[in-house]
């Protein structure tokens, strides 16, 4: 793969690049809709195709925040077109990397060292290469080590880079109303902290450290003197990719233990430490050759308030979304009804989370839980399309819920989609004794 001997890291540098990534999308509107005028039955999935790939193209060698977002629109499977999803889930981990110049020009800047005079051996091609930084194999004192090595000029371009990209995704999203920037402002702040890897390591050893009991559980050593706040030296986790595993023929009794593992991890965090690893995608989870779990990134956690967490799982249970008076009043609680909403936007939006709410947190209504289940995603899908082409929804001033939604749903959804994955079947009930 063609590496990076350098990264636009100033602001007109960078906006060049995106501003022209913009007239590259507008000319494929421009080309799509004069098809249309010939054609009215002319297919979109030309025109997602072009956009998907000229974004993409656009923010690669950007990297940093921009690419970060394109990465998790990647995991939204059921509200976005294919043609993105595939092409944004290269951002995981298939960009091009720095090069080896590059590499050791960070080192020199940020451990006063190169990486040969800093370790017995070190890799000059990366591993993987993601969105915030690229990954390479090292060795010391025997031990084989993996080595985060964060972009130049990531953390100090992430505003302007999410003020230049906002423009092309309230067009491309449809995002709407006075509220877009509460949900910008947690994008930034959350990578702002992504960008912090001192950060980083202290949470990864205060995560891993509290959830060493959990069964079929592993994670990576972390080394505060190999690391600094643009570099992170942890354990060489032997394993593979979730991704590649799930793509091959498994064992399903071994997913399913796999599975749970991950349910366990994930409930743990989320009831027990009120704060989660919000980055559940497939390159972040290995599967040792012991059938075991590893989780290897706690780049992006989430700390979940109480006065979130409590209104949030209350609508988890069945009896409450029975219950029209405590419906409505949790629904004020997490801010997707306001005191301005007429009476028919207050009935518009009850039936819609109750509906939406109904099917999302079935899971947690059983006592054992199929993510195979094609149906469960089939009408999954089907109400994402549905609501998609909703014109009450589409002309709706306002984005509904508390900010603090943006990365809960996208650690559930994240964690559906590796369980269904999967096709593991999960024992739920455990849920049931953390509220």
């Amino acid at each position: 793969m063609r590496t990076l001997d350098n990264i636009p890291t100033g602001k007109i540098e960078r906006a060049g690049k995106l501003v022209r990534t913009g007239v590259k999308v507008g000319g494929n509107y421009v080309k799509y809709y004069s098809k249309k005028l010939v054609n009215p039955d002319v297919d979109k999935n030309e025109l997602d195709e072009n956009n998907a790939k000229d974004i993409y193209d656009g923010l690669k060698t950007l990297k940093g925040s921009a690419l970060k977002v394109a990465q998790m629109l990647s995991m939204e499977k059921n509200l976005l077109p294919r043609a993105y999803v595939e092409k944004f889930s290269l951002s995981q981990f298939s960009v091009p990397p720095l090069s080896a110049p590059l590499v050791r020009k960070t080192f020199k800047r940020y451990l006063n060292m190169y990486p040969e005079e800093l370790f017995d051996r070190f890799e000059r091609d990366s591993i993987n290469a993601a969105s915030i930084g690229q990954v390479h194999k090292a060795q010391k004192d025997g031990k084989s080590l993996a080595v985060k090595i964060q972009y130049p000029g990531v953390a100090e371009s992430i505003s302007s880079d999410l003020a230049l990209v906002k423009p092309i995704a309230i067009r491309m999203f449809n995002l709407k109303g006075k509220d877009t920037d509460k949900f910008f402002h947690e994008v930034e702040e959350k990578l702002l902290e992504e960008t912090d890897y001192m950060l980083e390591i202290s949470r990864s050893l205060d995560i891993t450290e509290a959830c060493s009991h959990i069964p079929n559980l592993e994670f990576p050593k972390y080394y505060r003197e190999l690391s600094s706040e643009r570099i992170i030296s942890m354990d060489w986790m032997h394993g593979t990719h979730l991704s590649q595993f799930t793509q091959g023929e498994f064992d399903l009794e071994l997913a399913n233990d796999l599975g749970q593992t991950l349910w366990d991890f994930y409930m743990f965090q989320m009831h027990e430490l009120r704060k989660v690893q919000a980055d559940p995608h497939p390159g972040n989870f290995l599967v040792s050759s012991q059938g075991r779990l590893i989780a290897i990134d706690f780049g992006c956690v989430k700390e979940v308030p109480d006065e979130f967490y409590t209104p949030y799982f209350e609508l988890a249970k069945k009896e409450n979304l029975e219950n029209d008076r405590v419906f409505e009043k949790t629904l004020y609680d997490l801010e997707i009804l306001t005191n301005g909403d007429s009476k028919s936007d207050r009935v518009f939006f009850k039936d819609l989370f109750r509906e939406m709410l109904s099917l999302f947190t079935a899971p947690f209504n059983k006592e054992e839980f199929d993510f195979g289940d094609p149906v469960f995603w089939a009408e999954i899908a089907s109400l994402s399309e549905r609501y998609a082409k909703d014109e009450h929804i589409r002309k709706m001033n306002g984005n509904r819920g508390s900010k603090h939604f943006l990365y809960i749903n996208r650690t559930f959804f994240g964690l559906y989609h590796l369980l269904h994955d999967l096709k593991a079947k999960v024992r739920v009930n455990q849920f049931k004794q953390y509220i």
